[in-house]
């Protein structure tokens, strides 16, 4: 869909979205459209329950006196209630009920509201970043689908008085959603399809934007010591791998950022094996190696003024003859030995290796983890927040905000010595599940803390966020792209210079 900025002109075809604030207070646009048609918009709100609420709409088809073949009318709520995240949400929402609608245009018009919390050109900007994120589709796969399901608009044009100024503030934001879309297209694919070697390959396509890729194969891996990653991958065919992404945006002395993916392209369990109802759904257990070249991918594209690192940990988790076995016990990268107590807490021995190679190699300001790591961040949190844990209270209260702005929520829960203690092993330093069924996700956090060696650091569990079965307004189902633009804002916001 090609999104452009103009003037705003009321359109000759196709739809036209004006909005309304609560009480039923048209906006200019709207009272512009009223005038048009001879007072149908007048006429419609008195014939319906349309208050002008957020998140109401009200649509008048094939209106006398305009072009447009069908306006809506779109509920802004009170103006204290107009910020960014309201204005993506009414335009993902139109874009998502004209998708396949037959109708190959659509035109905002956006006004300036007084009180509003976001000004009129970023205002528009994020109207057409909302209908952006909106328009994702992952149906690469599907060749019966109906000509009436198939989406059918082509354009999209935000008017407003300032045109020009909307154009700039939507570049950047362009920029994180086609991030945004690299992750959702990476955590969709099936598991035939993205594995770790084809996983490596996307990641080296960013090279085209200025991103440093390098690809460490299973013999530098094992000469480096990442056993504890290799272990996870010895029951694949697939070659276990890491890559490491560097965009050098900042200057040469400034220390980079750090961010560090879970990449398990499929998860069966090991020989501790999954039940076989939704396994298919481990094909994105990669969610946050996912996020992290979608991270990487935005912050070159808008040519983000920061150092930073994308370290991703790539394996696939199989039974077979050669799999790690529960008992085994191996040597991490660290020199630090972890028993295996369930060859389905994988993730966590993935990233214990790439987090003590980045702490060391890159010393970083800080890292920050991403990982579909434990089923128990569900049960504590549900899909609404993804699980925060951190050892430095700037880098968690820098996240919950960032988050906050960009409607990526993370709760934070606690790391204790109590909880470290779950994880004391009598046969090696630590085991790789906690001695009972309490607490998952914080004895997960804490083992992973044992391998940060003091650089401040937060671990994100998006099990709950990196795949939704149902549509929100910016984010269609299926693969979300959870964490781009959060962890984007972070360093937008704390990071660049």
């Amino acid at each position: 869909m090609k999104i452009s900025f103009s003037e705003a002109k009321l359109p000759s075809a196709g739809a036209l979205v004006v909005g309304v604030l609560a009480d039923r207070k048209l906006t200019a646009s709207a009272r512009r459209v009223d005038a048009e048609t001879k007072g149908a918009v007048q006429r419609a709100l008195k014939a319906s329950r349309f208050t002008g609420a957020k998140g109401q709409w009200l649509e008048l088809v094939a209106p006398t006196g305009l072009g447009a073949d069908r306006v809506l009318l779109a509920g802004l709520g009170k103006p204290a209630e107009i910020d960014a995240l309201a204005l993506e949400s009414v335009g993902g929402s139109a874009t998502s009920k004209l998708l396949a609608s037959g109708l190959e245009s659509l035109t905002f018009l956006v006004d300036p509201i007084e009180g509003a919390e976001i000004g009129l050109a970023d205002g528009a900007a994020r109207v057409a970043y909302g209908a952006k994120l909106a328009a994702y589709r992952f149906d690469r796969y599907r060749t019966k689908e109906k000509a009436d399901a198939k989406p059918s608009l082509k354009t999209l044009t935000v008017g407003s008085e300032e045109a020009s100024e909307a154009r700039k503030s939507f570049a950047p934001l362009d920029k994180i959603a086609d991030g945004v879309f690299f992750t959702r297209d990476l955590v969709s694919e099936p598991g035939n399809v993205i594995y770790p070697e084809t996983f490596a390959k996307e990641a080296q396509a960013l090279q085209k934007l200025g991103v440093e890729v390098e690809v460490l194969g299973e013999k530098q891996l094992a000469k480096i010591g990442m056993r504890a990653l290799l272990g996870v991958g010895q029951g694949s065919e697939r070659e276990s791998m890491v890559a490491i992404l560097r965009w050098n945006g900042g200057r040469k002395r400034d220390k980079p950022v750090a961010f560090v993916g879970k990449g398990v392209t499929f998860d069966t369990g090991g020989i501790s094996l999954k039940p076989g109802p939704g396994m298919e759904e481990m094909k994105w257990d990669m969610g946050g190696a996912g996020t992290v070249a979608g991270l990487m991918k935005a912050l070159a594209g808008r040519k983000a003024k920061v150092n930073a690192i994308g370290a991703i940990g790539l394996v696939e988790n199989m039974p077979d003859g050669n799999a790690q076995r529960p008992g085994d016990i191996v040597a991490s990268m660290s020199g630090q030995t972890i028993e295996i107590l369930n060859t389905d807490a994988e993730g966590r021995l993935v990233l214990a290796d790439v987090l003590w190679y980045v702490q060391d190699r890159f010393k970083p300001q800080f890292m920050v983890d991403l990982a579909t790591l434990t089923g128990a961040i569900i049960i504590s949190l549900g899909n609404a927040h993804a699980g925060l844990f951190a050892n430095d209270d700037e880098l968690a209260e820098r996240l919950f905000a960032a988050g906050k702005a960009e409607g990526e929520k993370v709760w934070r829960l606690p790391l204790d010595d109590a909880y470290d203690k779950m994880i004391n092993c009598d046969a090696a330093d630590m085991q790789n599940i906690g001695k009972d069924r309490g607490a998952g996700s914080i004895t997960a956090a804490q083992f992973l803390q044992r391998f940060v060696n003091d650089v401040p650091w937060a671990h994100l569990d998006i099990a709950g966020v990196a795949w939704s079965k149902k549509d929100t307004p910016t984010v269609p189902k299926g693969g979300t792209g959870w964490g781009v633009r959060l962890l984007d804002r972070l360093v937008a916001d704390y990071y660049e210079r």
